[in-house]
């Protein structure tokens, strides 16, 4: 028998969150609503007659401290923790609501999107679920850093990370394939230098963040509290880039390598990923499930001929 192909979904019914942009520091309502197949990830401006954005590369606007996304001169910043929880849970379609040009920040990680978005279910849709299968390496370089894409069974994460003192470099891998998003990744937060804020805020930066959403570095490691994993700087790291790389419109099919990278580099692997056709096919299954519905097939046969 065919391999069984994972189904598109949708949360099972809306969601809403109240809060803070991390950089505007202005206040937003965000509301989660379920879609039908097919329809994608689609930011709406309720503030801007409902103004519609698809979360797709093409629309991806500025990138620095946060992945932003425009159409038509509208704008939608820190697009990255709300998508790669969608991602990290497998949601296909849904409509994303705001009242204002940036997501709240929350804790400053994608707990606060998993926790709500497991707590009201997932719904099962009709439409079978289609991957981006990475068939040829595609690559960014920029001096030291570097991120690329390249073929593999299910969605691996490697990341390397070196910053001044006290983090300094970490590394991990983590595959998205055996479900430990949620426990995993979701709960590593975002970061920064306490002797950067003063240069940060005199550029229209982190305007609403705090100790509530962020982690503070000081000299000798975070000044408002401890750190949910020892390689929480990294964790989110790799947070970021699976929210960046949802911008390809599908779960990716490969291994995605990234060293020193960030926000613009990872936007920019999604762009030259859309521009070469040839890099990338659209499948209905893993390579994995495939695989273990073919050793299925022959057990039944080896069975049969017994």
């Amino acid at each position: 028998m065919p391999p069984k192909a994972h189904q598109e979904q949708t949360i099972a019914v809306p969601i809403e969150f109240s809060g803070v942009g991390l950089h505007s520091g202005a206040p937003v309502i965000l509301k989660i609503l379920p879609a039908p197949a097919g329809s994608g990830i689609v930011f709406r401006r309720t503030d801007l007659d409902n103004f519609e954005i698809p979360a797709i590369g093409r629309n991806v606007a500025k990138v620095s401290y946060a992945t932003s996304l425009m159409r038509q001169g509208v704008l939608i910043s820190t697009t990255e923790h709300l998508l790669s929880a969608l991602v990290g849970l497998g949601v296909d379609n849904v409509i994303l609501e705001l009242d204002n040009l940036e997501l709240p920040i929350l804790d400053g990680s994608a707990l606060p999107y998993v926790e709500a978005i497991q707590r009201v279910g997932i719904r099962q849709q009709r439409r079978k679920r289609e991957y981006i299968r990475i068939l040829e390496p595609v690559e960014v370089h920029e001096g030291e850093k570097f991120i690329g894409v390249y073929p593999g069974e299910g969605y691996s994460i490697e990341y390397e990370i070196d910053f001044p003192s006290p983090i300094g470099r970490q590394q991990t891998r983590v595959d998205l394939a055996t479900e430990m998003y949620s426990s995993e990744i979701a709960p590593a937060r975002t970061f920064g230098y306490q002797a950067d804020e003063a240069k940060l805020r005199d550029m229209g930066l982190i305007r609403g963040a705090g100790p509530e959403n962020a982690i503070i570095i000081g000299k000798d490691g975070p000044v408002n509290g401890q750190l949910r994993m020892d390689d929480e700087y990294v964790r989110h790291k790799v947070l970021d880039l699976i929210g960046d790389l949802a911008l390809a419109g599908r779960r990716i099919e490969g291994r995605v390598v990234a060293v020193r990278a960030g926000h613009a580099m990872h936007t920019a692997l999604v762009s030259k990923l859309m521009k070469d056709r040839s890099t990338w096919e659209l499948t209905h299954i893993h390579v994995k499930e495939a695989a273990k519905a073919v050793a299925t097939d022959l057990g039944a046969a080896a069975l049969a001929s017994i």
